[in-house]
C-alpha cells in the first residue's frame, strides 16, 4: 500500500465534503493514520464550462472525465463522485468499488418568497440546470417560466438572493451535507418530483485489478444502496439517457426484500410524459430496471426520445 492514498475529487464544497467523508470512513474503518489518505483536487470539463448548458457539451461525464483519467493513470488511488454524475458506461479499466449508504433522495424547494412550488404566482421564474426538474415543474405548473440556472450550491443560492429567479430546486442530500438544510422552504415528496437516477448516492471508483484498494473499500459498500442504484442505472442505460433527456427513476427496497421501481420520461416542456412502476425481487434489480425501460419505450413509441433536442 502506498504511503498516502490519494482520492481524486472535484473542488466544489459538496465534492470536497463527499471525498473527505470517504477519507474519514477509511480512517475509521481500518484504523489508519490521519495522513494515510488525502485528497487531490482535479478540475473537470464541467467545472470549466460556467456560462452554458452542459447538455450542449456532452452532458454526463463532464464532471468525472479528468478525475477518471487520473485514476486510470495511477495519479490517484480512487475517485469519489456523486453517483448521479456517472455515465452508465464507465471508462475501460476502472469500475465501481463501493457505494456508500444513500442519503435523502428527495428534491428541496428554495425560494425567498414562496413556501412551495404550489405557492408560486403565475409567471414566476424557476431556475434549474436539470431538464428532469424543469420538465416536472412544467408538467405540474405550466404557467411558470423555467430558466437555466448553473453553478454549485452556493452559486445558485447567491443567484436566488440576487433575484435571478424566484425559486430553485436542489437535492436535499447536498443541502444536508453542506449544513444548509435550513435554506429549503419545503421538501418535495417523490410523488411530486421523482428524483434523478442515483440521487443521494456517493460512488467510489477504483482501477480494475487494484485488489489492495478494493479490499480497503469493500467494507464501505452498502449492499441495499448498490442494489437500488444498479436497478436505476440499468433503466437509464436501456433508455440511453443523457443530460438531454428528462428521465427520473427511483428504486426502493422494502423489509421483505421486494424492490419497487418507479420511472418517468418526459418531453422537455412537460406536456407529454410516460411513467411506470414495477416490483420484484431485489436479486433481479437490473432486470427490473431494464424491463421498466422496455415498458416505457413500448408505450411512448420509438420516436419519443429520438425527437428530443
Amino acid at each position: 500500500m502506498p504511503a498516502t492514498i490519494l482520492i481524486g475529487t472535484r473542488g466544489s464544497p459538496l465534492a470536497l465534503w463527499q471525498a473527505a467523508h470517504v477519507r474519514d470512513r477509511l480512517h475509521q474503518t481500518h484504523g489508519l493514520d490521519r495522513g494515510a489518505v488525502d485528497l487531490r483536487v482535479i478540475t473537470t470539463s464541467g467545472d470549466r464550462i460556467e456560462d452554458k448548458a452542459l447538455r450542449d457539451f456532452g452532458g454526463k461525464g463532464l464532471f468525472t472525465k479528468e478525475i477518471d483519467e487520473a485514476l486510470f493513470a495511477g495519479e490517484v488511488g480512487l475517485a469519489v463522485h456523486s453517483m448521479k454524475d456517472l455515465p452508465t458506461v464507465l471508462p475501460q479499466g476502472i469500475s465501481l468499488a463501493a457505494v456508500l449508504p444513500r442519503a435523502d433522495v428527495r428534491d428541496a424547494f428554495l425560494s425567498p418568497s414562496a413556501g412551495s412550488l404550489a405557492d408560486l404566482p403565475p409567471g414566476a421564474v424557476v431556475g434549474t440546470s436539470s431538464l428532469r426538474r424543469g420538465a416536472q415543474v412544467r408538467r405540474s405548473r405550466p404557467d411558470l417560466r423555467v430558466i437555466d440556472f448553473r453553478g454549485n450550491v452556493e452559486t445558485r443560492l447567491k443567484k436566488l438572493d440576487e433575484g435571478v429567479a424566484d425559486a430553485t430546486l436542489l437535492a436535499k442530500a447536498g443541502l444536508d451535507r453542506l449544513g444548509l438544510t435550513d435554506k429549503a422552504a419545503s421538501i418535495l415528496e417523490t410523488e411530486e418530483m421523482l428524483p434523478a437516477v442515483a440521487q443521494g448516492a456517493i460512488a467510489i471508483l477504483a482501477r480494475d485489478g487494484d485488489e489492495e484498494t478494493r479490499r480497503l473499500l469493500a467494507p464501505l459498500n452498502d449492499p441495499a444502496t448498490a442494489t437500488a442504484v444498479a436497478c436505476e442505472r440499468a433503466f437509464l442505460a436501456r433508455l440511453d439517457g443523457s443530460c438531454r433527456t428528462p428521465i427520473a427513476g427511483l428504486a426502493e427496497i422494502g423489509d421483505d426484500k421486494t424492490l419497487r421501481f418507479r420511472g418517468l420520461i418526459l418531453s422537455p416542456g412537460g406536456a407529454e410524459w410516460h411513467d411506470v412502476e414495477v416490483t420484484g425481487a431485489a436479486e433481479q434489480a437490473e432486470q427490473i430496471g431494464r424491463d421498466a425501460a422496455e415498458d416505457l419505450l413500448d408505450r411512448a413509441g420509438p420516436n419519443f426520445l429520438a425527437q428530443l433536442p
